[in-house]
């Protein structure tokens, strides 16, 4: 799903469940890990990437992510994580991920870098410049 901000132009929804709580009855620091990396997948299927792994055997693979808690949320509720790609280099790139409760209010941002990986040789892979071209469209530039 794509949204109207230039900024964060791809945006997946997901249901805040009961068992994603802590003793404190609120979400778990380990589950806006599981929201963002909802959000890199759903990144990777629009970019493209995914079809990439599945017609050519290339992987991104997760180099880092870091999270940056603002608020804390709670159930009964959503998390709406907004993603963009931050940059494209030879064999990497990065996404940066925001995360709003259902006030509209960021709870979260966080980041992530990923390099292609070929599956068969294990040894990284030049982003190819179909995969750039469909994100600089993504991203509207």
């Amino acid at each position: 799903m794509q949204n109207d901000n230039p900024k964060y132009p791809i945006e997946i929804i997901l249901r805040i469940d009961w068992c994603d709580l802590d003793i404190f009855k609120h979400v778990n620091n380990v589950m806006y890990f599981k929201y963002i990396q909802s959000a890199r997948v759903n990144y990777w299927e629009q970019s493209k990437l995914v079809g990439m792994y599945e017609n050519d055997g290339i992987i991104p693979m997760l180099l880092s992510t870091q999270c940056r808690y603002i608020k804390p949320m709670f159930y009964p509720g959503n998390v709406k994580v907004k993603s963009s790609s931050t940059y494209i280099k030879n064999s990497s790139f990065g996404l940066s991920h925001q995360l709003f409760n259902d006030q509209n209010e960021c709870v979260a941002e966080a980041q992530d870098v990923m390099v292609l990986l070929d599956e068969k040789t294990q040894e990284k892979v030049t982003v190819p410049e179909d995969i750039r071209t469909h994100i600089k469209t993504i991203e509207g530039q």
